[in-house]
C-alpha cells in the first residue's frame, strides 16, 4: 500500500514537472516572438547597410526630382541669389532705361541653369551610396540627424561640382544668362568712377546649387529619422527603430 502511495506521488510530481517545462517553453516562445515583433533583436550587418542605403536613395531621389524641374530652385527655399559684387553692379544699373528689372531677370536665368544641372547629380549620388561600407552605415545610424548627408557631401562634392559646372555654363548659355551678364558688365564698366568687375557667375551658381541640393537631402534625412510615417517599408522601419 505504501509502495502504491509513493508511486502515485512520484507520478504526480513527474506530471507537474512536465507541465512546468511545457509552460516554460511556451513563455520562452512568446518572449522570442515579442522580441522579434518589437525590433529588439539585433540587426544583421546586411540589414543595417541595406536600410541606410535605401534611406539615402529615397532622400536623393526626392531631392533631385524636386530641384530638377521648373521652379525647383527658382520658387523654393533653395533659390539662388546673386553674389554681392553682382548685386552692387546691378543696383547701379537700375536707373538706366532698359535695366530696371536687371537683377530679377538675372536671378531667374541662373536658377533655370541650376534646375537643368540638378539631374546630373543622381548617378553620382547613387555610386557613392553603393560604395558605402558597413562601418559607414553604422556610423550614420548612430550619428547626428545629418550624418548621412555629411557622408554624401564628403564623398561626392568634388564630383558633383565637376559635373554641375559645365552643365551650369551650358545652361546659362541656353537661357541667355551669359550674354545677358556680359552686357550688364560691359554697361557697368563704362560708367564713370566705377571699378571694373566680372565675378565668376558660373562658379557662384554651381556652388549655390550644391548648397541647395545638400540642404534638401539633409531635410529628407531628418524626416526619415524623426517621422515614422516616412519610413515607407519594413526594412526602413526596422533599421531606424534602433535610433528612436
Amino acid at each position: 500500500m505504501k509502495k502504491f502511495g509513493l508511486l502515485v506521488i512520484l507520478s504526480a510530481l513527474l506530471a507537474f514537472s512536465v507541465q512546468a517545462q511545457s509552460v516554460k517553453g511556451l513563455l520562452n516562445k512568446a518572449k522570442t516572438t515579442l522580441e522579434n515583433n518589437s525590433g529588439t533583436n539585433p540587426l544583421s550587418k546586411e540589414e543595417i547597410g541595406n536600410g541606410l542605403k535605401e534611406a539615402l536613395n529615397v532622400g536623393v531621389e526626392d531631392a533631385v526630382s524636386f530641384l530638377s524641374v521648373k521652379d525647383g530652385y527658382y520658387k523654393s527655399a533653395y533659390k539662388i541669389l546673386l553674389p554681392a559684387e553682382a548685386r552692387n553692379t546691378m543696383n547701379k544699373l537700375k536707373v538706366i532705361p532698359g535695366f530696371s528689372d536687371v537683377e530679377a531677370n538675372m536671378i531667374e536665368k541662373v536658377n533655370r541653369a541650376a534646375e537643368d544641372a540638378a539631374a546630373s547629380a543622381k548617378p553620382i549620388f547613387i555610386n557613392a551610396i553603393k560604395s558605402m561600407t558597413f562601418n559607414d552605415a553604422l556610423n550614420i545610424l548612430k550619428g547626428e540627424n545629418d550624418a548621412a548627408t555629411r557622408f554624401l557631401e564628403k564623398s561626392t562634392y568634388d564630383q558633383l561640382y565637376a559635373a554641375f559646372s559645365p552643365v551650369i555654363k551650358e545652361s546659362m548659355d541656353k537661357v541667355d544668362a551669359t550674354s545677358y551678364w556680359n552686357s550688364i558688365v560691359t554697361k557697368y564698366n563704362k560708367l564713370p568712377l566705377t571699378k571694373d568687375v566680372n565675378p565668376d557667375l558660373a562658379d557662384h551658381v554651381t556652388s549655390q546649387a550644391l548648397v541647395g541640393m545638400f540642404g534638401l537631402v539633409e531635410k529628407k534625412e531628418a524626416g526619415i529619422r524623426e517621422n515614422k510615417s516616412l519610413r515607407t517599408n519594413d526594412l526602413l522601419q526596422k533599421v531606424f527603430a534602433q535610433q528612436d
